[in-house]
């Protein structure tokens, strides 16, 4: 079992037309969406709000086969994000996230929430801001106490908080004690990581830290899987029409995950230690198959497993 935790808020997206159009959405609540379509036993373990986007997210999330925790509602409002599109359809945000149904819990209820077969724990986005922190950093001990694989999309939104420093400090305190992290090279500008090269990159994010996988995205240039023995990139399907790219990344960590669990490799921090090559492209190539499926599509709409090989197998 996998279990998540992080933001179910609306994006409220910007139309051609000015207008804007509200899609449920958070890099958390997207990801939890695609693991499940990608056929895994997912939790979502934070509180949804009691109104009219919180049921929206309820059902959306256990139609698709998402477990939420008992009594997992909130009385205060769904979390907001504004969100306009550029000329080439990557995304900026504006948030509204005071006193908001995801934030309302504990690190002690996050715990009492964890499946009985907890396999990985996975966060990132937006509940590594520096008011939710420890409460996630405690969680993830915990976690890892039991035995389970910790995965972070560090998915940095600096203009979501007021000190940027601790923001970022406290990002890499978690990176630090994940398994396997997902950073774009977008992240990377905000966290003022200058590699040049995979190899910098590498040595950076793997020294000090329990990191056994690191996936780089770099949006049209591709992505690469590192660790701590290997090297691989791969480039984006060079036919793709690009409709827009929200969820894209979140989408593509999915693919990931989902790739490693069918193939058994989240048994242990040691099976995951021991990736070959060859095993790494395909894993790749599956989550960048997950993520080019997405941007075909408006808003973050994760593809199925069977969609996502039946694209690999036409590509």
């Amino acid at each position: 079992m996998i279990a998540t935790i992080g933001e179910a808020l609306v994006d409220l997206i910007e139309q051609p037309d000015g207008r804007f159009a509200a899609c449920l959405g958070g890099s958390v609540c997207n990801l939890t969406l695609g693991l499940a379509r990608q056929g895994l036993a997912t939790t979502y373990l934070n509180s949804l709000s009691e109104d009219k986007f919180g049921q929206k997210f309820y059902s959306l999330l256990s139609d698709n086969g998402v477990t939420l925790g008992a009594h997992a509602i909130s009385g205060r409002p769904t979390s907001l994000a504004v969100v306009s599109l550029d000329a080439h359809g990557s995304p900026t945000y504006a948030f509204h996230r005071e006193a908001v149904a995801d934030r309302d819990i504990s690190a002690e209820l996050l715990i009492a929430r964890f499946p009985d077969n907890l396999e990985l724990l996975h966060t990132g986005g937006l509940a590594l801001v520096p008011d939710d922190l420890e409460k996630i950093l405690v969680t993830i001990a915990e976690a890892k106490k039991r035995g389970a694989i910790i995965s972070i999309d560090a998915n940095l939104r600096p203009m979501a908080v007021a000190n940027r420093g601790d923001y970022i400090e406290g990002v890499k305190r978690a990176i630090a004690q994940a398994h396997i992290v997902k950073v774009s090279d977008e992240d990377l500008d905000v966290l003022g990581i200058d590699a040049p090269s995979l190899t910098e990159l590498a040595t950076i994010l793997f020294e000090g830290s329990s990191l056994q996988l690191i996936a780089f995205t770099r949006g049209a240039k591709g992505a690469a899987l590192l660790t701590r023995a290997h090297q691989l990139e791969l480039p984006i399907p060079g036919t793709i029409a690009v409709v827009d790219t929200v969820g894209a990344g979140d989408c593509f960590h999915a693919g990931l995950i989902a790739f490693l669990a069918r193939s058994g490799k989240l048994a242990s921090v040691h099976v995951l230690d021991q990736l070959d090559r060859t095993f790494m492209h395909d894993a790749l190539q599956h989550a960048i198959a997950a993520a080019s499926l997405n941007i075909l599509r408006v808003g973050c709409n994760p593809a199925t497993w069977e969609e996502t090989r039946q694209f690999i197998a036409a590509s």
